[in-house]
């Protein structure tokens, strides 16, 4: 369990984290977000396909590296998040629950509004399934990305106890 104490023992530096931060959420998209993508539609749970190329509007960019660029965007405040919560399960709780839920209402309740699209997409259970499975496969990916970057980079671990 994460105290006040324990909390006090962050040492994360933002200037250099953020930076990893970006290139670990960039990354879990690649690597959890689209092979989980990938599960579901070979399980029949979804028609979307894994790594989509097709281009994205106004830039023409391939949308799997629009999805990965935006991965790496909500991972800085994913990381923020994270940063005191290094010990025991409450980081991988964080970082799923993040993941999954952030990114998704974020979707349903302004981008498919902008893109004229019905809020929540209609609110199709499969699509919601979906949404929430494949962002908290991203979200734990991430983090631990993000963990194993941490300790490449000279990271600390935190105290475990109270």
């Amino acid at each position: 369990m994460t105290t006040l104490a324990s909390m006090r023992h962050c040492s994360w530096h933002p200037d250099r984290r953020l930076l990893l931060a970006f290139v670990a959420g960039f990354l879990g998209v690649l690597l959890f977000h689209q092979p989980m993508l990938g599960v579901l539609h070979a399980l029949g749970l979804t028609s979307l396909t894994p790594y989509p190329v097709g281009a994205t509007l106004p830039l023409g960019v391939p949308r799997v590296l629009s999805l990965a660029f935006w991965g790496g965007v909500w991972a800085i405040p994913l990381a923020l998040v994270l940063m005191c919560l290094r010990a025991g399960a409450g980081y991988w709780w964080t970082a799923l629950l993040f993941g999954a839920i952030g990114p998704s209402m974020v979707n349903w309740l302004v981008v498919l509004p902008l893109k004229g699209a019905p809020i929540g997409g209609g609110w199709q259970p499969t699509a919601i399934l979906t949404a929430l499975i494949i962002n908290g496969a991203w979200g734990l990916g991430t983090a631990l990305l993000l963990r194993w970057a941490s300790g490449r980079a000279g990271g600390t671990e935190r105290p475990t106890g109270p």
